[in-house]
């Protein structure tokens, strides 16, 4: 039995790139009965039915579908007692890309990546329509205009988050995805009886579906029905698993439940940078919030070439910032400093390195530091620097440009409240996601400011350095 988790982008460290679900919702803190609506439905009663039928099994007698203010989502249909398993999806009745046509699979490239071709299922399905097995699935899932990942905003949207690193990722996003796209449109102009009406909308919206409720399995990437209809909740235990002997997919119950109410397990500890691109929503307080902070060498610095010299032999000097190659810097990302009188977990102890190597002045200083790196592990400036005025210095340089992200910050999320002529249900809901976001990264840079401030107070109090 092993875990299995949501696909999704490591924010900030991409390599292969994926992405959303329809509105889902985390919920931070328990909700009372009150405030969630089980609205169950002649659709919800047939899906589940549906589902057991095609699995030959049954799938749970403890979930029933409905609609609460947060979407379609799973409820508690009777008492469930932590330690319960609460609902069992065979193999059999999960999606995967071994489920595309084969002639046409023999068409795509085996560079295409695994969620491309599970939209290619899924628009092969919709086109379908009820002649598809899968039609009542294919219908729960997303319309046009239901996904709120950054990369279905607008410019003018995505304006508003132009400050946190999210906003070149959704960027990136969008142009991987049309890369994927043009490697997947020669195989379809094979079959257009099938896909004569896919454009790169629809294909994206294929994608991002597929990828915000798929799971990363065994087999790959995996749609798994009625799973994907739970909700997120950041701070559960619970989790889905994967048994490949009994070749079945369960999740158990992290606590107890009341009939009634909504059943929600953990997608992943996941930043609200991370799901609002993956997921198309954001938490009003995110714990595993985190912010990229870039540092580079500068072009005016005289020591410059040294310097570049000493971080390409020890750090990998595969730093990409946009779409070019910038071997000058590294970024780093900084998680919330829980206590500035700690000791600074949060802040990368590689970070507080770059920050002692640009701050050097001479040519010796930056021997020393190589030569100590010899003497030690290899590792580069990760010692305080021996002269505490210049590892003062170092601290205070990096807290300068900390202090000015936060202006920055302030600035974007206070112009969140200036008079707009977009009124909308959608571009309210991205603008609160949008706060969301902005105010969970600025409390991360305001924690390590607050620890940054401690760190130099304290070595001038105890060195009497000013």
């Amino acid at each position: 039995m092993w875990c299995v988790s949501r696909i999704s982008t490591v924010r900030f460290h991409r390599s292969s790139i994926l992405l959303t679900p329809c509105p889902r919702f985390q919920l931070a803190n328990a909700v009372s009965l009150s405030q969630v609506s089980l609205c169950l439905n002649v659709d919800s009663v047939d899906f589940l039915s549906w589902l057991q039928q095609k699995a030959g099994i049954e799938i749970s007698s403890a979930l029933s579908v409905g609609n609460s203010v947060y979407g379609r989502s799973l409820f508690a249909s009777k008492f469930i007692q932590a330690g319960d398993c609460i609902l069992k999806v065979p193999y059999s009745v999960q999606i995967t890309p071994d489920n595309i046509i084969p002639k046409l699979a023999s068409f795509l490239s085996d560079d295409i990546g695994g969620v491309a071709r599970l939209a290619v299922v899924i628009l092969a399905e919709q086109k379908k329509g009820q002649d598809s097995e899968w039609a009542p699935y294919i219908n729960c899932l997303p319309r046009t205009g239901e996904l709120h990942s950054t990369i279905f905003w607008t410019k003018d949207e995505l304006e508003m988050v132009r400050q946190s690193h999210i906003y070149q990722e959704t960027i990136n996003h969008r142009a991987y995805i049309e890369k994927e796209f043009s490697k997947v449109k020669p195989a379809l102009e094979h079959f257009h009886q099938n896909f004569e009406d896919v454009t790169i909308e629809s294909f994206m919206h294929a994608y991002a579906t597929v990828a915000s409720r798929a799971w990363e399995t065994s087999k790959g990437q995996s749609l798994i029905p009625f799973a994907d209809f739970l909700n997120h909740n950041g701070v559960s235990e619970a989790f889905l698993l994967s048994d490949d002997d009994k070749e079945v997919s369960e999740v158990v119950a992290d606590r107890d439940y009341a009939t009634g109410e909504q059943v929600l397990i953990s997608y992943g500890k996941f930043p609200n940078a991370t799901l609002l691109l993956d997921f198309g929503f954001t938490l009003p307080y995110n714990v595993y919030d985190q912010v990229q902070i870039w540092m580079s060498v500068s072009q005016h610095d005289p020591l410059r070439a040294m310097k570049l010299e000493l971080l390409h032999k020890h750090w990998k000097p595969s730093i990409t910032r946009g779409h070019g190659f910038d071997s000058s810097g590294n970024s780093f990302t900084i998680k919330e400093v829980k206590s500035a009188k700690g000791k600074g977990k949060g802040m990368p102890q590689a970070l507080r390195a770059f920050a002692r190597v640009l701050f050097a002045t001479s040519a010796q200083e930056l021997k020393d530091l190589a030569m100590e790196a010899a003497q030690n592990d290899g590792r580069l400036a990760r010692l305080p620097l021996k002269d505490m005025s210049r590892e003062i210095g170092a601290h205070h340089m990096l807290l300068s440009q900390i202090t000015h992200m936060i202006r920055e910050y302030d600035a974007s999320i206070k112009s969140l409240d200036s008079p707009n002529s977009h009124n909308s249900r959608q571009f309210v809901l991205r603008r609160q996601m949008a706060r969301d976001l902005l105010s969970g990264e600025l409390r991360v840079l305001k924690s390590a400011s607050a620890w940054l401030m401690n760190y130099c107070g304290t070595l001038s109090r105890d060195t009497g350095h000013p």
